[in-house]
C-alpha cells in the first residue's frame, strides 16, 4: 500500500454519475479494484495498484471508527502508506471563496472546552467558546511540518476554477469585498471539525478564537466534521506524520443574502449541498470536486512515483 484515501461520502453510485467526494479518484484510479468489506467499517475498501480508498461516512465517530478498523486490518499493510484525508468542507468568510483548495497543516476540535449558548453570557457579542488549559493537548493536531512545505510547493500552482454564477452570488453576498471576488486559490489553512454542522456568527469567532489560542500555524480556513478524529487515528497507529488533508470549500461559515437557519435546514425538502441548484454552495460542488482532485493526482502522482519517502 503506497496511498491510503479516506473520502467521507459518495453521492449516489461510485462512479458514472453526479460525483461526491469519491468518484473522481475511484474512477481515475480504481476502476475495476478490488473490493473488501472492513470490520467495523460501514464502507468498501477498494484497492489496485498502490492505492487504497475508502468512504468513511460522515462526521467524528464514523471517521475515527474506519480509520482504526482499515489501518489495524490485518491484511493490509500501510506501514510505508501515505494516508490523503480529501473531501469538502465550509471555509471562513472574510478571507476563502467556495471553490478554493486547502492543504490543511492543522486540526482543531471545536467541541472541547467549554462552550455556552449565546442567550447566556452577559456579553452577547462575545465567543461561546471558553479555553481550559486542560483540554489543550486533545483540542488541536498539528500535521508533519516538513511533509506540509513539500506538499504545497508542488501543488501552490494546481489549476483551480469557479463557475459564474458562483461569483455572482459571492459579490452579492459579501456586497464585492476584494476578498470575496478573487479567484479561488490552493492554500494552506488550519480546519476546525465540530460533531454538528454549524454555521453563523458565533461560530465564526468561536473558530478564529480556537485558532488564535491553540498558535495553529496557518489561519482558520475551514470547518468540517471529521479530520482531527482521522489525525488522532492516524497518531495512534504511529502515521500522523504521513497524513494530508486536502478539502475544497463548498459553501461559507456564514448566512448569506438573507438566509435563516429556519430557511436554509426547517425544511425536510430543501435543496443539498450537493446540487446544481443548492442554496448554499450555489453550483459550486461539482467544480469543487474537480479542484480537490486536481490537487490531490499531483500529491498521489509523486507519491507514486517513489518521490516520498
Amino acid at each position: 500500500m503506497k496511498v491510503l484515501l479516506l473520502p467521507k461520502f459518495e453521492i449516489g453510485e461510485i462512479s458514472g454519475d453526479f460525483p461526491g467526494e469519491a468518484q473522481s479518484y475511484y474512477e481515475h484510479y480504481l476502476t475495476g479494484a478490488d473490493e473488501y468489506d472492513v470490520p467495523y467499517n460501514s464502507g468498501k475498501l477498494y484497492y489496485r495498484d498502490g492505492i487504497a480508498m475508502c468512504v468513511l461516512g460522515i462526521g467524528k465517530i464514523n471517521a475515527a471508527l474506519g480509520t482504526m478498523a482499515i489501518l489495524s486490518d490485518p491484511r493490509f499493510d500501510f506501514s510505508e502508506a501515505f494516508i490523503i484525508s480529501t473531501g469538502c468542507a465550509g471555509s471562513s468568510s472574510g478571507n476563502t471563496v467556495m471553490g478554493d483548495v486547502f492543504l490543511i497543516t492543522a486540526a482543531v476540535d471545536y467541541d472541547l472546552g467549554h462552550h455556552a449558548d449565546a442567550r447566556e453570557l452577559s456579553d452577547p457579542e462575545g465567543t461561546t467558546w471558553f479555553y481550559d488549559a486542560e483540554y489543550e493537548d486533545a483540542a488541536v493536531v498539528q500535521l508533519n511540518p516538513e511533509l506540509m512545505d513539500k506538499v504545497y510547493v508542488l501543488i501552490k500552482d494546481a489549476p483551480v476554477e469557479t463557475t459564474e454564477v458562483t461569483c455572482s452570488f459571492m459579490r452579492a453576498a459579501f456586497d464585492g469585498a476584494d476578498w470575496a471576488v478573487r479567484d479561488p486559490q490552493v492554500l494552506r489553512g488550519t480546519t476546525v471539525i465540530a460533531g454538528n454542522y454549524w454555521k453563523g456568527q458565533y461560530g465564526h469567532l468561536n473558530a478564529l478564537r480556537m485558532v488564535e489560542v491553540f498558535q495553529c500555524p496557518d489561519p482558520y480556513a475551514m470547518s468540517e466534521m471529521e479530520d482531527v478524529a482521522i489525525a488522532r487515528a492516524a497518531e495512534r497507529m504511529g502515521m500522523l506524520d504521513r497524513l494530508m488533508i486536502i478539502r475544497v470549500s463548498v459553501n461559507m461559515d456564514m448566512f448569506m443574502l438573507g438566509a435563516t437557519p429556519e430557511s436554509l435546514w426547517g425544511d425536510a425538502e430543501a435543496v443539498t449541498l450537493a446540487s446544481e441548484e443548492s442554496v448554499e454552495a450555489v453550483d459550486i460542488f461539482p467544480t469543487a470536486m474537480k479542484n480537490n482532485f486536481n490537487v490531490g493526482r499531483i500529491i498521489i502522482d509523486q507519491i507514486l512515483a517513489g518521490r516520498f519517502q
